[in-house]
C-alpha cells in the first residue's frame, strides 16, 4: 500500500475514533454572518443578503427513506436575530423561493421538515434551475448518502457575480450555486464540489463537478477544517464524480417542453421533445432552411421539412410557404 494511503487510512481511524463527527460540516468564515443552528441543519445569514451564505448538515440514509410528506409552510425565520426574508419579497418577482437544504432530505420527522421551509434557508433561484438540474444534484446527493451511509453536505449560493436583487429587503440574486460533500466513514474517504450557474441546463451534472478547493476559492469558505490537515489537503484537492457510483439524472431525464409545430386542423402540436430542440420529428425545417430569410416556394413546389425517416417530405407545399399542411 502507497505511504500516502497508510497516512490517509490512519488518520481516517483516528478521526473516526478520537474526533467522532460533531460539527465537521460547519464552514469556517471570514464573513461575519449569524450562525443559527436548527434540529437539522446549521446556517450562516448573511444580512446584507437576506439568505444563507451556507446550510450544513449531515445526510444520513435514515433520514433519506423518512416518510414524512413534504408541506409548504414558508415563512420567516424567527432565529434570524436581525431579521430573514419573507413571502412579499419573491412575491411577483419571477423567481422560485429555491430550497438551500432540500425538504427532500428532511423526510425523518415533522420538525425537520418544517424547519426547510425557513425563508433564511431560501434562495432566489431561476424556475428552470430550481426544477430542473439544481433538483437533480439534489437527488444525485440523496443516492451518495445511500451509498456511503451518511455524508456531510454544505450548500449555497456564490455572491460574487449576482443577478440584482428582489422585494423590499433586496433579497440578492445569486449568479451561481455550490454544493460540497464529504463522505467520511468508507476507509477511502472521498469529497466533491460542484458549481452550477443560477439557469436552467441539460448539461450532465459530471460537466459541473469540481474540487472542495475550487468551491472555497469561489467562495471565501473553508470546509471541513476539523479534519487532519494531510487528510483534509488530500480529500479537497481531489476529486472524481465516478467514484461516487451515481447515475447522472440531468443527462437521461426527458423534459416536458412541447413542439412549436401546428398541426393540419391548426392547433399547436403537443409532441414532447428535447430541451435543445424546437420541433418534433414531423415538424422539424432541414437544416438548410431551418432559417429562411424569405418564404418563398422551393424550384419544385415539395414541402422542405424532414420526415421521421430522415427524407425529404413528399407533399406539396402550401401557396406561399415552403412546407405543406402538416409541416407548417
Amino acid at each position: 500500500m502507497p505511504k500516502l494511503a497508510k497516512v490517509l487510512l490512519f488518520f481516517t481511524w483516528l478521526f473516526t475514533i478520537c474526533w467522532g463527527q460533531t460539527g465537521l460540516e460547519i464552514p469556517e468564515s471570514r464573513f461575519n454572518d449569524e450562525v443559527v443552528r436548527h434540529a437539522a441543519y446549521t446556517l450562516g445569514y448573511s444580512e446584507a443578503n437576506e439568505q444563507a451564505r451556507w446550510v450544513a448538515y449531515e445526510l444520513t440514509s435514515a433520514e433519506v427513506a423518512g416518510n414524512v410528506k413534504r408541506k409548504d409552510n414558508f415563512r420567516p425565520d424567527p432565529s434570524v436575530s436581525t431579521g430573514s426574508a419573507t413571502l412579499s419579497d419573491y412575491r411577483g418577482s419571477g423567481y422560485d423561493r429555491g430550497h438551500l437544504a432540500p425538504a427532500a432530505d428532511m423526510k425523518l420527522n415533522g420538525t425537520y421538515m418544517s424547519e426547510s421551509f425557513f425563508m433564511s434557508n431560501m434562495s432566489p433561484q431561476v424556475a428552470g434551475f430550481n426544477r430542473g438540474i439544481w433538483k437533480n444534484l439534489e437527488e444525485v446527493v440523496r443516492k451518495m448518502a445511500l451509498g456511503s451511509g451518511a455524508v456531510y453536505v454544505v450548500t449555497g449560493p456564490i455572491f460574487s457575480q449576482s443577478r440584482g436583487s428582489i422585494g423590499s429587503n433586496k433579497v440578492t440574486i445569486p449568479g451561481y450555486y455550490y454544493k460540497v460533500i464529504l463522505d467520511y466513514r468508507e476507509p477511502s474517504m472521498k469529497a466533491i464540489g460542484f458549481i452550477l450557474p443560477n439557469k436552467a441546463s441539460t448539461s450532465s451534472l459530471s460537466f459541473y463537478a469540481t474540487s472542495v478547493d475550487a468551491v472555497e476559492e469561489r467562495t471565501g469558505l473553508d470546509f471541513f477544517a476539523l479534519l487532519p490537515y494531510e487528510v483534509e489537503s488530500h480529500l479537497e484537492s481531489n476529486f472524481s464524480y465516478t467514484d461516487w457510483n451515481v447515475k447522472d439524472l440531468s443527462s437521461s431525464r426527458k423534459t416536458s417542453k412541447t413542439c412549436a409545430g401546428t398541426t393540419k386542423a391548426g392547433k399547436k402540436c403537443m409532441r414532447a421533445i428535447k430541451a435543445e430542440d424546437a420541433y418534433c420529428y414531423q415538424h422539424k425545417p432541414t437544416s438548410s432552411v431551418s432559417a429562411p430569410t424569405k418564404r418563398t416556394i422551393s424550384s419544385d413546389g415539395r414541402c422542405q421539412a424532414t420526415t421521421q425517416k430522415g427524407t425529404q417530405c413528399k407533399r406539396q407545399a402550401k401557396s406561399g410557404s415552403r412546407y405543406c399542411w402538416q409541416h407548417q
